[in-house]
């Protein structure tokens, strides 16, 4: 009697089609005007101090700022020597919390104690 030898069948893998994700087409928005925060942009009163270098009228603080770097341009107060120092001269001095020198980097967190 001759056995018969159990043939294994060969299981053949289905190749699995990977499921793609369609990538939804983005309509690009058209460009709008950007606009300006409107803390940045609401008129504030200088206290006394500020009010020596910037004037008493009530301005947005982009304003302040910009006039008090006309301020210290026209009195040449950079440090000559590292440009993004600030020289307080007698008006400035009590605006910047007493200090000779502060960066421009300070400057806007000073100036924003002296706006009400």
């Amino acid at each position: 009697m001759a056995k018969k030898k159990a043939k294994k069948k060969a299981t053949k893998k289905k190749a699995t089609k990977k499921k793609t994700a369609k990538k939804k087409a983005t309509k690009k928005k058209a460009k709008t005007k950007r606009k300006p925060n409107a803390a940045f942009m609401k008129p504030m009163t200088p206290s006394a101090q500020l009010a020596k270098v910037v004037g008493s009228k009530a301005l947005p603080r982009t304003q302040v700022i910009k006039k008090i770097w006309e301020y210290i341009r026209k009195h040449k107060l950079q440090n000559p020597k590292n440009k993004r120092n600030i020289l307080a001269d007698d008006n400035l001095k009590p605006v910047f919390g007493g200090k000779k020198e502060v960066t421009m980097f300070q400057l806007a967190g000073l100036i924003g104690k002296h706006l009400s």
